[in-house]
């Protein structure tokens, strides 16, 4: 069994039968979201951006940390990483991004990062099967909604989980779910928490949309003052 609990924005752990990992922690406050702590045996960097490498927040001692690597970077469990543009100009206006693909007890997920282009399809049959897919929607500095829920239907996940948009709090100028969720034409799941549990046995037999609660924002805990 993987459990996957999003602490918002791009940050996920992932936690399975052998340890945990963490991709794209940070920092909560610099976002305007409550802060997400946790010690992970392994911590995932896709690229060197405030709001994607505060890996502080999700490390301790011994745990591992991996900044956008290509390639086998880790054997056991196994990841793989994927190189990408974080913008359609082939890297020059934001550089470029790492996806990592976690193979860990039979269910393999592959999170997008900030990736701002749709790769050609080449690209996207290297990759292979992907059952859980963590992909951005809230455009800007990625993809859009369109787009993501294009990339989604090349890419054919089991469940494909949408992320780095705006919710109430964030200070950030993405778009809302509500434009990406208008666009789909996928079985949607609202969840009431920000995790759910996933086996090779209990994926659907096609794509699903999970929608795991966003995570508290500062303002709603009445913390965030000057934004």
């Amino acid at each position: 069994m993987v459990r996957i609990r999003w602490c918002g924005h791009s940050y996920f752990i992932i936690e399975h039968s052998k340890g945990s990992i963490a991709i794209d922690p940070h920092d909560g406050g610099s976002i305007g979201v409550t802060t997400c702590r946790y010690q992970a045996d392994i911590v995932l960097v896709t690229h060197n951006h405030f709001d994607h490498n505060a890996v502080e927040v999700a490390s301790g001692p011994g745990t591992r940390v991996v900044k956008w690597k290509t390639g086998e970077v880790i054997r056991d469990p196994n990841v793989r990483g994927f190189m990408f543009y974080h913008d359609k100009s082939s890297g020059r206006l934001r550089g470029s991004v790492v996806a990592y693909l976690i193979d860990v007890d039979e269910v393999r997920i592959l999170h997008l990062s900030d990736i701002g282009h749709i790769p050609p399809k080449e690209a996207i049959e290297s990759i292979g099967k992907v059952d859980v897919l963590l992909v951005p929607v809230g455009g800007v500095y990625t993809i859009d909604a369109n787009e993501a829920w294009e990339l989604i239907q090349l890419v054919k996940p089991k469940i494909a989980v949408p992320m780095h948009y705006w919710v109430e709090g964030v200070i950030l100028p993405l778009d809302p779910l509500e434009r990406f969720l208008n666009v789909i034409k996928a079985p949607r799941e609202r969840l009431e928490d920000s995790e759910f549990e996933v086996t090779r046995h209990s994926l659907p037999e096609r794509t699903h949309v999970f929608l795991p609660k966003p995570p508290r924002t500062l303002w709603s805990e009445g913390e965030a003052t000057g934004y």
